[in-house]
């Protein structure tokens, strides 16, 4: 297993990592304007859960085919973008949705909107494929040469998603207390959720064209 001096090294780089803009902490923000806090912290959980599959594909040798095949690349980030752009299209199409159900008292069924967040992380954590290509060059750097790489590969990764969830976390938390201060005028919920879909499809349409 990696040294202690690997693990501080691995977590230094992960934190670092995870504060860069990129398609999940984008996507988080994008959530927590458009739909909800709660929603958007279950979709931080979706999308770990995506990452872990990943780690698990990494592993088993995977993530190095989709990095050596363009064509596997490019259909898993055409995916992924895709399903992207289709989020924003939606909050952008129902922008009015959240300040007529604020203006109502709505809430709906809280099984069915975690059940749905939770599966929406979920597609957009497991179709990134710019997370498989760095786990790839990534977490083998910290393991031990002479143990077996796979195991130390889904322990690095899970470590690697723990860390993503309380960033992702955090930020969908900040981004939560934005869309409370807008909230205080309703009205205000419909440049909110088109400003939140608008950045969902420039995110889909960044990871379609970035190579």
């Amino acid at each position: 297993m990696p040294s202690s001096s690997q693990w501080i090294a691995f977590a230094l780089a992960s934190i670092l990592f995870t504060q860069v803009p990129g398609p999940s902490l984008l996507f988080v923000i994008g959530r927590a304007l458009t739909v909800s806090l709660r929603s958007a912290l279950v979709s931080v959980l979706g999308n770990a859960l995506g990452v872990a599959v990943q780690v698990v594909a990494v592993a088993v040798g995977l993530g190095a085919v989709v990095a050596a095949s363009a064509s596997a690349y490019t259909a898993i980030k055409l995916v992924g973008a895709a399903y992207v752009v289709y989020l924003g299209v939606q909050a952008v199409r129902h922008r009015a949705d959240a300040r007529a159900a604020l203006a109502e008292g709505l809430d709906r069924p809280a099984r069915e909107r975690t059940g749905r967040a939770l599966a929406t992380g979920l597609t957009v954590g497991v179709t990134n494929p710019k997370t498989i290509v760095f786990l790839v060059a990534f977490l083998p750097q910290f393991t031990d040469p002479g143990a077996a790489a796979g195991p130390q590969v889904v322990v690095l990764g899970l470590a690697f998603c723990a860390l993503a969830v309380l960033s992702d976390g955090t930020w969908a938390l900040v981004a939560g207390r934005a869309r409370t201060w807008f909230a205080r005028e309703p009205r205000r919920l419909d440049a909110m959720g088109a400003t939140g879909g608008v950045m969902m499809i420039g995110l889909g349409a960044t990871m379609a064209a970035h190579q």
